[in-house]
């Protein structure tokens, strides 16, 4: 008797520890969890951080503010055992606070294109121990993409401008090297501004000279500044071809340069978008 409830007892601890041994984990990043819920580790999640707007399931989950700004104590209040972390996730002293804690911190990185998102995939798979669903995740990402081959109704390519808008203020235009260059590529478009790498403020004379067809913003950014009717009278917008043929589109923002296991769907949209 006494053998049979000691085995009783040892069984339950065994399923208890079992259920227990996934880690905790707090996602620093919007790709990094969207990552991690396509990998049918959802459950594992306890927090995310302001970005992490996709799945649904993630934007109810408990917050620990923007990943470039997170709290050590906020994110430790938690109890995670694991924190994915984009590289641009900090402040650095937060993390390493963190990790003095006893927190194991995973840092991953991932650039905008392609290779960079299926390099994102298949380190999240490796951080959770689920590198067989990561390996056939990122093989179905590269499968999609390499059969998507846009091409223009009439031969000619869209010249897209690409404006990052935090409130009427704070615009910037994407010029080569960025997430939005690298969109626009993908989806068969071409970047107006080509002449710099990087975000530079917006100038009448640049967007001018750029002469776009179609302006392409984030809906946050859209929004941010007062809708269509106020991009168009903003300083050499409204003297370009866009402007004359009222095109302008909004993709939401972390789909549109999250780059994360929902590109293919992302260049899809675009493609539909500057190719109606």
């Amino acid at each position: 008797m006494k053998k049979t409830a000691l085995a009783i007892v040892m069984a339950v601890c065994a399923a208890g520890w079992s259920a227990s041994a996934e880690p905790r984990v707090v996602c620093l990043g919007g790709a990094l969890t969207e990552c991690v819920f396509a990998l049918g580790a959802g459950a594992q999640v306890v927090a995310v951080d302001d970005s992490s707007s996709f799945p649904a399931q993630a934007a109810s989950l408990p917050r620990v503010g923007y990943y470039r700004m997170v709290s050590a104590e906020g994110v430790l209040s938690l109890k995670p055992d694991l924190v994915l972390a984009s590289v641009e996730a900090g402040p650095p002293q937060a993390l390493a606070q963190i990790e003095r804690a006893g927190v194991r911190v995973v840092r991953i990185s991932g650039d905008a294109s392609v290779t960079g998102c299926v390099a994102r995939v298949r380190a999240v798979g490796a951080a959770l121990d689920r590198i067989e669903a990561a390996e056939a995740l990122a093989a179905q990402i590269e499968s999609e993409l390499a059969d998507f081959r846009p091409s223009p109704p009439d031969g000619i390519l869209v010249r897209v401008l690409f404006v990052f808008a935090r409130g009427a203020g704070t615009l910037n235009v994407a010029g080569s090297g960025t997430a939005a260059a690298e969109m626009i590529r993908l989806s068969g478009g071409v970047n107006a501004v080509d002449a710099y790498s990087g975000y530079r403020p917006l100038t009448a004379e640049a967007v001018v000279q750029a002469a776009p067809d179609v302006v392409l913003l984030t809906s946050s950014g859209l929004v941010g500044i007062g809708g269509e009717d106020a991009l168009w009278v903003m300083p050499g917008l409204k003297a370009t071809p866009a402007a004359a043929a009222k095109r302008a589109v909004a993709m939401d923002d972390l789909l549109l340069l999250g780059f994360g296991p929902r590109l293919p769907e992302a260049v899809k949209i675009l493609n539909q978008l500057l190719y109606p």
